[in-house]
C-alpha cells in the first residue's frame, strides 16, 4: 500500500513538473540585481514574481504553463524589457541579455523566433526615431510592414505571430492599419485554431479578426481593395461621416495638413488650392485636407464659407491627432503628394512646386 501511494505521489509530482517551463538567464553587468517577471494577458500584463540575479548576473526560474496555452513571459529591469519568451510545458530556455534590452534565446524554436521578432521590432523603432521627414517614415514603415505580412503568413501556426499582429507604428497607430489586413488576421487566426484551439490569445485574435472583417465590409473599397503604399487615415468630414484616405479614387492625391486658426493658411485654400483643384481635378487630382485643430465648429464654418469642394476632414484632437504622428508632421501647413498609391518624394513648397508636380504627374 505504501508503495502504491509512493508511486501515486511520484506520478502527481511528474505531472506537475511537466506543466512547468524553465528559464536559465544571464544578464551581463547585472550582478545581484532585482528583476521583474511578467506574464502577458489578453489585454494587459500581470506581474508574476521578482527574482534576483547572483554575483554573475544569473538566475533560474520556473513558470507554470497550462496545457494547450503557451505563455508570453517578459523579464524587466526597471522600465527596460530585457527579454521576451514564448513558453510551453516542459520547455527549457537559455537566455543571454544585457541591461539595454538586447537579448538572445535558445532552447526552443518558438523562443528563438520570438527573439528575432522582438529584435526586428526594436530595430524598426530605432530606424523610425531617426526619421526626419514623412518620406523617411514611409521608407522605413513600408518595408517593415511588408516583412511583417510575410512573417505572419509564413509562420501562421506559431503563436509568435500574435505580438507581431499587435505591434504599433506609434502609440495608438498599429502597423497593420489597413482595412484589407482583416484578411491576414482571419487567415492566421484560422490556422492557429488548428494547433491551439484553447489558447486565450487565439480566441482574442478571433474577436479582433471579426471586428476587422466588419470594418472591411463597411469600406466602399472592398470590391477593389488593394494594399496601399501609405498608412490609412479615416477621419470625419463636416457631416461627421468618416472618409478613408486609402479609399480616395484619384490618380494623384494631395494630403494637406493645415490650421484653421491661421489666416494665411485659410487664404492658401482660396488663393492656391482652389484654382489648382479646378484646373486639375478632371485630370485625376483630389485633395484630402486635414485640419489640425480643436474647434470643429469653426473649421466646418470655414469649409462651407470658402466653398471648398475637395475632401475636408478633422478629428478635433489638435496636436494629439494620430494623423500628425502617423505622417510625422512637425509644422503646418504641410503637404505631400500620393501618386498611384505611393507617397511622392517631391518637396511641395508653395504653388509653383505643386503646379510643377501636377503637370508632370497628370499629363
Amino acid at each position: 500500500m505504501k508503495k502504491i501511494l509512493l508511486f501515486a505521489s511520484l506520478a502527481l509530482c511528474l505531472a506537475s513538473c511537466s506543466n512547468k517551463a524553465t528559464i536559465s538567464m544571464t544578464v551581463a553587468d547585472a550582478p545581484s540585481q532585482k528583476l521583474a517577471v511578467y506574464k502577458l494577458g489578453v489585454t494587459s500584463s500581470e506581474l508574476l514574481d521578482s527574482v534576483k540575479t547572483d554575483a554573475a548576473g544569473h538566475f533560474n526560474y520556473k513558470v507554470d504553463v497550462a496545457k494547450g496555452q503557451g505563455e508570453f513571459i517578459y523579464i524587466y529591469r526597471g522600465d527596460t524589457r530585457l527579454a521576451a519568451m514564448l513558453l510551453f510545458p516542459s520547455d527549457k530556455v537559455t537566455v543571454s541579455a544585457d541591461t539595454l534590452g538586447n537579448f538572445s534565446a535558445v532552447g526552443t524554436p518558438d523562443c528563438e523566433l520570438l527573439c528575432q521578432v522582438e529584435n526586428d521590432y526594436s530595430k524598426f523603432q530605432r530606424d523610425l526615431a531617426a526619421c526626419e521627414t514623412s518620406k523617411d517614415v514611409m521608407n522605413v514603415y513600408l518595408p517593415y510592414y511588408r516583412s511583417r505580412v510575410s512573417y505572419v503568413l509564413n509562420h501562421d501556426k506559431s503563436l509568435t505571430v500574435v505580438p507581431v499582429l499587435y505591434q504599433n507604428l506609434t502609440a495608438g497607430v498599429p502597423i497593420f492599419n489597413q482595412h484589407t489586413d482583416a484578411i491576414i488576421f482571419r487567415k492566421v487566426c484560422d490556422s492557429l485554431k488548428t494547433v491551439y484551439p484553447d489558447s486565450r490569445f487565439v480566441k482574442a485574435l478571433d474577436v479582433q479578426a471579426k471586428t476587422r472583417e466588419n470594418q472591411m465590409a463597411l469600406s466602399a473599397q472592398l470590391a477593389g481593395a488593394k494594399v496601399a503604399g501609405f498608412p490609412e487615415l479615416t477621419l470625419p468630414n463636416v457631416n461627421s461621416e468618416k472618409v478613408s484616405l486609402v479609399g480616395v479614387d484619384a490618380k494623384v492625391v494631395l494630403l494637406h495638413f493645415w490650421d484653421v486658426q491661421d489666416a494665411s493658411q485659410k487664404l492658401f485654400n482660396t488663393e492656391v488650392l482652389l484654382p489648382l483643384y479646378r484646373e486639375f481635378h478632371k485630370k485625376g487630382f483630389e485633395i484630402y485636407s486635414v485640419c489640425v485643430g480643436t474647434d470643429k465648429a469653426l473649421w466646418a464654418s470655414v469649409v462651407r464659407n470658402q466653398n471648398l469642394p475637395w475632401i475636408n476632414v478633422c478629428d478635433g484632437l489638435g496636436a494629439a491627432s494620430t494623423a500628425l504622428r502617423l505622417y510625422n508632421v512637425r509644422s503646418m501647413p504641410y503637404s505631400m503628394l500620393i501618386a498611384d498609391d505611393e507617397v511622392s518624394g517631391a518637396v511641395i513648397d508653395g504653388e509653383s512646386a505643386l503646379r510643377k508636380e501636377l503637370e508632370k504627374l497628370l499629363k
